[in-house]
């Protein structure tokens, strides 16, 4: 059988460990192509580059790898899935899979995150998408533990599909792969940032601010990515790039607009 042709990107750089350990596990899957940021990109949500110019080259991190195309790009993660989809790949990828993020991209981080914003720009052009991240921060994060999850969702997803207008977020706990109870369909739960600056002063006199802040859960429910993590299992949440709150429409139609 023709072996799917998959997209990678994330939003941590090429070279970052996550999306080289994701590069190893899907070569084991279909023909790889990664479009990826030369530098780290995290925290810059649907940013794309409109008011400067976007430099990608070819390059070769695995100098074992002679069959992986790989191209580094100036911009943000969508620039990166913009760029590839336009520019690089020569037909259209089977799958987009973005990640494997350092750290968490659960509940309302994925408001912020590059790495599923650039997943749902291959799904706004009709590309089943996937975005992974791993709740470690640390560079030298274990993924290996989360391979064979991984793998298996991926491979669903190319056999069966995903729902036209939906990107899947998953996360993935900080367990070995022992730990890991299993794959849970959530919804994304409902938190929010408590957040402040620290207002500090540079050695020049100049007042500048670190942006710092307390992640808080708002949301009992034990159908939420934050409890299926808690507990030990991989969630997975469906995400629409329809931001339109339908529930909403009837009310809003009772106004008396004019």
């Amino acid at each position: 059988m023709k072996k799917p042709l998959i997209l990678i990107t994330n939003d941590d750089g090429i070279t970052a460990p996550g999306l080289r350990a994701l590069v190893s596990y899907m070569k084991e899957i279909g023909d790889v192509i990664v479009v990826a940021p030369d530098s780290p990109q995290s925290g810059m949500g649907h940013a794309i580059t409109i008011d400067n110019t976007l430099y990608s080259k070819k390059v070769k991190i695995d100098l074992d790898d002679d069959n992986t195309e790989e191209y580094s790009c100036s911009g943000t993660p969508a620039d990166c899935v913009k760029l590839g989809l336009q520019e690089i790949l020569k037909k259209k990828p089977d799958i987009c899979v973005s990640g494997i993020n350092h750290g968490s991209n659960s509940s309302i981080n994925v408001i912020y995150s590059g790495t599923m914003s650039a997943a749902i720009e291959a799904g706004i052009e009709g590309i089943p998408a996937i975005g992974f991240s791993l709740c470690d921060f640390s560079w030298e994060a274990d993924f290996s533990q989360a391979k064979k999850f991984i793998q298996n969702i991926v491979t669903e997803a190319l056999e069966n599909g995903i729902p036209p207008g939906v990107v899947l977020n998953v996360n993935i706990p900080k367990l070995h792969k022992k730990e890991i109870k299993g794959v849970k369909i959530c919804r994304q739960a409902r938190a929010n940032w408590k957040e402040k600056f620290d207002k500090r002063v540079s050695p020049m006199g100049k007042e500048y601010y670190w942006l710092t802040g307390k992640f808080e859960l708002l949301d009992k429910g034990e159908d939420t990515d934050e409890w299926a993590l808690s507990k030990g299992y991989i969630s997975v949440v469906p995400t629409q790039f329809d931001l339109t709150a339908h529930h909403a429409i009837q009310t809003l139609n009772n106004w008396n607009l004019k």
